[in-house]
């Protein structure tokens, strides 16, 4: 018969499993509608999303000098580190306390990648932070926004939004490191069966009828 410790450990060990981060991350290139439709699934399904480029663009609006070499990588149209991104996302992730998370635009290439499955994060919901345990992440699996170059073009140049890189040349050195950088990653994946394709060139409800139809049968929300 196990003693009122064990029962409590076996507790303990019973909702730590339950709190695993579920991580799906979303990849596409710059214009595919990975935004837009991030808002959709958090509307729908409970997710935060945490945008890596999002994150880098607040660091840059931070004065600090982290900040000003991410603007300067990002004006050249090159890949910010990875230890820069992930320290970002990480605390991002434990100041929320949610369990599911849409991670966009990262890993945007190999050396992300790597160096995101190594990490072993201490969550601060639930009991892990106070008990000093760790978890590594696994992606649940890669949510990827396929359109072709012209059409993401055309949405980036129409959406006006007045940022340092919405313009033709940094675009399209943007779309060719996301082919060089990204679709490595994406084929690594593909090879686990861990890949939801999207054709993103439809508009935004049918490509969202296409997401809901990957996350509706376990992620739907009640209500």
């Amino acid at each position: 018969m196990g003693t009122v410790v064990d029962a409590a450990n076996q507790d303990l060990n019973g909702r730590l499993a339950e709190n695993n981060p579920s991580v799906v991350f979303v990849l596409g290139g710059p214009g595919s509608g990975k935004g837009t439709q991030c808002a959709n699934i958090v509307e729908h399904f409970g997710y935060t999303h945490l945008s890596a480029g999002d994150l880098l663009r607040a660091e840059i609006k931070s004065g600090s000098e982290n900040g000003t070499m991410i603007q300067e990588m990002i004006r050249e149209g090159k890949i910010v580190p990875s230890e820069v991104t992930i320290k970002l996302l990480q605390k991002a992730m434990q100041a929320i306390g949610n369990d599911k998370f849409l991670i966009d635009g990262f890993p945007r290439n190999e050396e992300n990648r790597v160096a995101f499955e190594k990490v072993k994060m201490s969550m601060s919901n639930g009991l892990r932070l106070d008990t000093g345990l760790q978890t590594k992440i696994e992606p649940a699996f890669v949510l990827f926004f396929d359109c072709p170059e012209k059409e993401m073009e055309r949405r980036i140049l129409s959406r006006n939004q007045g940022r340092e890189d919405d313009n033709v040349e940094t675009i399209r050195k943007r779309f060719n490191v996301f082919l060089d950088s990204s679709l490595p990653v994406i084929r690594h994946y593909e090879a686990r069966g861990k890949v939801e394709k999207i054709d993103a060139a439809r508009p935004v409800a049918e490509v969202f009828q296409s997401v809901k139809e990957i996350f509706a049968p376990k992620y739907e929300k009640v209500v």
